[in-house]
């Protein structure tokens, strides 16, 4: 029986495009270390690439509104991520920091981290995966402020190209009192451990 995608891709097609790029790089899918390798990428797609068959918004849709009137800064940090490049294909490592100011309910904190997963797990560029994770959060909880910063390495640049190893990028997207408050945007940025801003 066929695995296939919402997009008709067989998992049989999936692992023939496989053994397609081994010939392609000079190999012979048939060797006997690589006859496995196709079903094993195919097997590993999957996992990396699940993000697509999710509405990372749902993990925000259970909300609790018995907090006793609490309307200051929620931060989670450090939500380690792997993600790859929608050009090259590359692993994408990083970790990203989320933060916002309820007005009257709040979300598990798990679940955050669950919505950087969703969007992480798809093909990204950083930028479009700050923006997607804050907005996300804006929609669904309607505070008075989502702050979302990123900051990966990306194997496209340290593996190929100029080869610049020990390099990451930082990208960071303000909403409603984040973007128009500097003092808000300020304690965020203390909170996750970035001082003085960012450029």
């Amino acid at each position: 029986m066929s695995d296939s995608t919402p997009n008709d891709v067989t998992r049989e097609q999936a692992e023939d495009a496989v053994r397609v790029l081994l010939r392609w790089a000079g190999e012979d899918p048939a060797r006997e270390g690589l006859l496995d390798t196709p079903k094993r990428v195919v097997k590993a797609y999957r996992d990396w690439f699940s993000g697509y068959r999710e509405d990372p918004g749902e993990y925000l849709r259970r909300t609790f509104k018995e907090v006793e009137g609490y309307d200051e800064m929620v931060v989670l940090r450090d939500i380690e991520f792997e993600s790859h490049c929608e050009h090259h294909m590359a692993p994408i490592i990083g970790r990203a920091h989320v933060g916002y100011l309820p007005t009257c309910r709040v979300v598990g904190i798990s679940k955050l981290a669950r919505v950087v997963e969703g969007y992480a797990r798809r093909f990204q560029v950083q930028e479009k995966l700050t923006a997607q994770i804050a907005h996300c959060i804006q929609e669904n909880l309607q505070p008075a402020g989502v702050a979302v910063v990123v900051d990966a390495s990306h194997e496209c640049m340290t593996t190929r190209g100029v080869h610049k190893r020990g390099v990451s990028m930082v990208t960071s997207q303000m909403l409603g009192a984040f973007r128009d408050d500097a003092r808000t945007r300020a304690e965020f940025l203390q909170f996750i451990g970035i001082h003085g801003g960012l450029r």
